[in-house]
């Protein structure tokens, strides 16, 4: 599913929190990699568990 600029930056930043908070992450983490880093990765690999009605 394609995004606009504001609802990726608004689940990324929902899902950092989530990480930050000590959520399991979805993919395996490289060594030092920051939430939002982690975030990214799991929008891009599609494992990120929110969900976006239009």
């Amino acid at each position: 599913m394609e995004y606009t600029r504001f609802e990726e930056a608004r689940i990324l930043g929902a899902r950092a929190l989530q990480l930050a908070m000590g959520a399991p992450p979805l993919v395996k983490p490289k060594d030092g990699m920051s939430p939002l880093k982690l975030a990214t990765s799991e929008l891009e690999g599609g494992k990120i568990p929110i969900t976006v009605i239009k």
